[in-house]
């Protein structure tokens, strides 16, 4: 049995009073679904419905639109993750540094290991990366 080909669909979603609204340019309407847990189905039968097609054929872009407070969260989130690589980032480079220098004063990778309170297989790793 062969499957029908899929056609995708565009869907934007955003928060209206006690529901989910989508809007779903190619039927030229809209539907709602009480959660976003139901918004795939809902958008998969409202689209099958409006253009007498099967529903396993539909397949959906979903993009949620948040209040711009939400978004401006989700931002500084991204900006605090992003500050948090690149200190880490810089804090290894550090370690790398500190454990090279004292390799270079002629410590052994154990004596480095328990000078910079880490084991002696983390001590290597820094001197050798």
């Amino acid at each position: 049995m062969t499957r029908a080909a899929t056609t995708i669909y565009e869907v934007t979603v955003r928060r209206d009073g006690r529901f989910w609204y989508l809007d779903i340019p190619a039927t030229g309407g809209a539907t709602q679904a009480r959660t976003l847990t139901e918004v795939d189905l809902m958008a998969r039968d409202y689209i099958a419905g409006m253009l007498e097609i099967e529903p396993d054929t539909v397949e959906l872009r979903v993009r949620i639109e948040l209040p711009a407070a939400v978004n401006d969260h989700l931002q500084a989130a991204r900006a605090a993750r992003d500050a948090e690589a690149a200190a880490r980032a810089r804090a290894v480079a550090e370690s790398r540094a500190a454990a090279r220098a004292l390799q270079d004063a002629g410590l052994t990778e154990r004596e480095i290991g328990r000078a910079l309170g880490v084991s002696h297989q983390r001590a290597h790793q820094l001197v050798r990366a």
